[in-house]
C-alpha cells in the first residue's frame, strides 16, 4: 500500500472519519515520484469514496479561505498542497457526533506531501503561511453554487487557535468569507453520515 493513514483526535476524542494521509514518496537525485491518489490503496485503507471533481487553487501569503461547506451536495474531500504551506482547519458539523462543533487543525506542507481526508459534514478552510500555496482537493460531489454554506472563520464558539501559528494578523478574505454566519450549537447542520438536514 502506498499510503499511511492516521486517525485524528481532539480533546482526546477520535474524530470519526477524519484522517491524516501520508503517501509513500520515492526520492533520488533527479527528484521524487509519488502516487497522489490510488483508488485501490484508499479503499484498502478504509476510505472507499468515489471522487468526481478535482480542484486547484493558488493563493498568496496571508489569504484565508473558509470556512466552507455545501448543503444539498455535501462533499468529502482529499486536500493537500503541491507548493507551499498552509494551516488547514476543519469543523465537525455532524449532529450526534461526539466532536460536533469541534475543530481540528493541521499543517499541510508541499515538501512533505501530506494530505487530509475530510468526510462529508465538515466545514473546511485554510490560511496560507508561505509566500504562495497551490492547494489541491478531490471532491466526492460536484460544486453547487446554490448550495454554498459557510461559518465565520474567527467565530469564538468554534475557537480555532489561529494565533498558534499566525500571531497577530489581518487575513486577506474574499467578500463572501467576511459575511458567513456564526456557529450555532442548537442548529442541525448535517446528520452523522454527513447528509444535510437543512434546519
Amino acid at each position: 500500500m502506498q499510503i499511511e493513514k492516521k486517525e485524528c483526535f481532539v480533546d482526546g476524542i477520535k474524530i470519526e472519519g477524519l484522517y491524516e494521509i501520508y503517501p509513500k514518496i520515492r526520492k533520488d537525485s533527479r527528484g521524487y515520484f509519488m502516487e497522489s491518489y490510488n483508488e485501490a490503496d484508499f479503499s484498502q485503507a478504509g476510505i472507499a469514496v468515489k471522487f468526481v471533481q478535482d480542484n486547484i487553487s493558488k493563493s498568496v501569503k496571508g489569504v484565508l479561505r473558509g470556512l466552507h461547506f455545501q448543503t444539498h451536495h455535501p462533499q468529502a474531500k482529499l486536500v493537500g498542497v503541491i507548493v507551499g504551506k498552509v494551516f488547514d482547519v476543519v469543523v465537525d458539523l455532524r449532529k450526534g457526533s461526539k466532536t460536533f462543533g469541534k475543530n481540528y487543525s493541521y499543517i499541510l506542507d508541499g515538501e512533505e506531501k501530506n494530505m487530509l481526508f475530510v468526510p462529508e459534514g465538515f466545514a473546511h478552510g485554510f490560511y496560507v503561511l508561505s509566500d504562495e500555496a497551490i492547494f489541491t482537493y478531490k471532491c466526492s460531489d460536484f460544486y453547487d453554487p446554490q448550495g454554498e454554506g459557510g461559518l465565520m472563520w474567527n467565530d469564538k464558539q468554534i475557537g480555532i487557535d489561529w494565533n498558534s501559528v499566525i500571531g497577530d494578523f489581518n487575513p486577506i478574505l474574499a467578500e463572501k468569507d467576511k459575511n458567513h454566519h456564526a456557529f450555532d450549537f442548537s442548529k442541525d447542520y448535517f446528520d452523522i453520515n454527513g447528509k444535510w438536514l437543512g434546519k
